[in-house]
């Protein structure tokens, strides 16, 4: 088995203030990266703790740092190696779900469901399937989805929502969540209906949790959806289907947002920032108002400003049947 050259985990401030004192005390030499708390490295291995509080290992030497330093010292218990023990259902077959676009103004929602049994689980062992999240770049993105589509025993599905039907939709349904939910089951049914390839049969699909409650995908489910236990829970990217359905779900992301570029002969930005409203109003000046929403997430606040409308005022969010601080008082 190759040895690993890349690993991510979350820090405490105090944990990662004691590994710089470590790394510090064995030589390493300290460097400046945009975003980063501290960033340090030697011949054989870079490390670097973002503000976001994510460390990030790379380089031939990863596997060492973690195994004798970041385990023992900082973390203070010994994964690496041992997720099969850890994880009783490290092997077991599943469907991983994930989705790309939600964020981002430009380009469409893309989900994507993966299916994984051990054999398939095996086969990616060296391969740095990872959270789409910490890929670097949208090269290595396309070549790690090339690997899980010609993968043996796996099988995909991707429903990947242009910004008409998006938008559409949104309005049909009225919330994201919603939205999700359907994409999520439709990409499960997409799936299903491939029984003759899942091997053994999957009995659970595991998602991020988006939802305050999993019947939201469970009533978006039809028939055969129906049959098969729904996992949403946090960081569930650390599941290897999970992390697989995430980088299918971004590189199509990627290629569709490539392909509007295209057609339309100009740069949209992902995410929404001041860059992507300064592209938004150069795309209006080309082709509309009205044409907005064929490239656009209509309900960001980003389309007001883009759009030069005042922003309708937030409103407060609050739990289900809670009344609000002015109510029953």
């Amino acid at each position: 088995m190759k040895p690993l050259t890349n690993y991510t985990c979350k820090l405490t401030s105090e944990q990662a203030d004691k590994l710089r004192g470590i790394l510090e005390d064995r030589g390493y030499l300290e460097r400046e990266v945009p975003y980063a708390r501290f960033a340090a490295a030697n011949d054989a291995v870079n490390v670097v703790y973002y503000e976001s509080g994510k460390l990030v290992v790379q380089g031939k030497g990863t596997q060492d740092l973690v195994t004798f330093i970041l385990e023992p010292d900082i973390l203070g218990e010994v994964k690496l190696g041992y997720e099969a023990v850890l994880d009783p259902e490290f092997y077991a077959a599943r469907i991983g779900i994930d989705e790309s676009g939600k964020g981002d103004f430009f380009g469409p929602l893309c989900v994507a469901g993966v299916y994984v049994n051990e054999k398939v689980i095996r086969a990616w062992e060296d391969s740095g399937i990872r959270d789409s999240k910490s890929v670097s770049s949208d090269k290595k993105m396309a070549e790690l989805a090339d690997i899980i589509k010609k993968t043996e025993g796996c099988v995909y599905s991707v429903v990947p929502i242009g910004n008409e039907a998006y938008n559409r939709l949104h309005r049909k349904m009225g919330s994201v969540n919603s939205l999700l939910a359907w994409g999520h089951a439709r990409v499960v049914e997409n799936l299903l209906a491939k029984k003759d390839l899942l091997i053994p049969p999957p009995v659970r699909a595991i998602s991020d949790q988006f939802a305050s409650s999993k019947s939201t995908v469970s009533k978006a489910m039809m028939t055969m959806g129906q049959g098969i236990e729904l996992i949403q829970r946090h960081k569930a990217e650390a599941d290897i289907a999970v992390a697989a359905a995430s980088i299918l779900a971004r590189d199509e992301f990627v290629k569709r947002l490539g392909m509007l570029e295209r057609l339309y002969g100009l740069k949209f930005p992902k995410g929404a920032s001041a860059a992507v409203v300064e592209a938004g109003k150069e795309y209006v000046r080309k082709f509309g108002d009205e044409k907005l929403g064929q490239v656009a997430k209509m309900h960001f606040r980003t389309s007001y400003t883009v759009l030069g409308l005042p922003e309708p005022p937030k409103t407060e969010w609050r739990k289900p049947g809670k009344p609000a601080a002015d109510e029953g008082e």
